[in-house]
């Protein structure tokens, strides 16, 4: 079975939704860590939490939240948003994080990307390839890179990269259904790749699509809070 992995987006404490990244289509649904421990009564045993005020101000903002979810459920984490620094990712890890995802950091600074994966290794790092017309966007989605995804996954994964979270950007929070030609396609380039499909995800039958697609793990959100998708499968 396709691993499933709800998420929870944090802005200003509060667990909320957005439309393709779009900070004013922004939707509240309560208290994060009501809401892990939700996922977690219903049989979840991971969480993708993602500090959105990290992203927009690059430097990690809601470790409380963070550290509340880690410290009351036995959820394994992993977090990202913000992470620009030595400091941000010791300060997630700290805050209990088991994994953290790191994206536009790879961009723009390869060398410290590098060298996290080598100090931590790669079972602890997510490559974060959040993507928009085949190019890679960074900073909170505000930014597009003139990096391809093909180029960003070839150079990282020959680096020794297991984990990439890839979110098609114009399908997040539509529940229009995900990219499953994009997926498909870096499985079949990258077969030994444990990726992450994020964004889009409307339905159960649209995560059964990535299952069959041979996608190892999928993050959804929107769909399970508007009452899309019932837990467990």
């Amino acid at each position: 079975m396709i691993e499933l992995i709800p998420a929870i987006d944090i802005i200003e404490g509060q667990c909320v939704r957005l439309t393709k990244g779009d900070y004013s289509t922004k939707k509240v649904y309560g208290d994060p860590l009501e809401m892990a421990q939700q996922f977690e009564d219903l049989g979840m045993h991971r969480l993708h939490v993602v500090d959105l005020d990290g992203a927009k101000s690059k430097h990690v903002v809601n470790l409380a939240a963070l550290r509340a979810i880690t410290s009351h459920t036995g959820l394994i984490v992993d977090f990202g948003g913000g992470v620009k620094t030595d400091e941000d990712l010791e300060k997630a890890y700290e805050a209990g994080a088991s994994l953290v995802t790191v994206g536009s950091i790879a961009v723009t600074d390869p060398e410290r990307y590098l060298g996290w994966l080598g100090k931590y290794g790669a079972d602890r790092l997510i490559l974060g390839a959040d993507v928009r017309d085949g190019y890679v966007s960074i900073n909170g989605w505000n930014e597009d890179s003139d990096v391809r995804l093909e180029d960003f996954l070839l150079r990282y994964m020959n680096e020794g990269t297991k984990n990439v979270l890839c979110t098609e950007i114009s399908r997040d929070g539509t529940l229009s259904g995900p990219a499953i030609e994009l997926y498909s396609s870096i499985m079949k380039r990258y077969p030994l790749c444990h990726l992450i499909a994020s964004g889009g995800v409307g339905s159960t039958e649209d995560i059964l699509a990535l299952e069959a697609a041979g996608v190892p793990a999928v993050v959804f959100g929107k769909a399970f809070y508007e009452g899309r998708i019932k837990l467990p499968l």
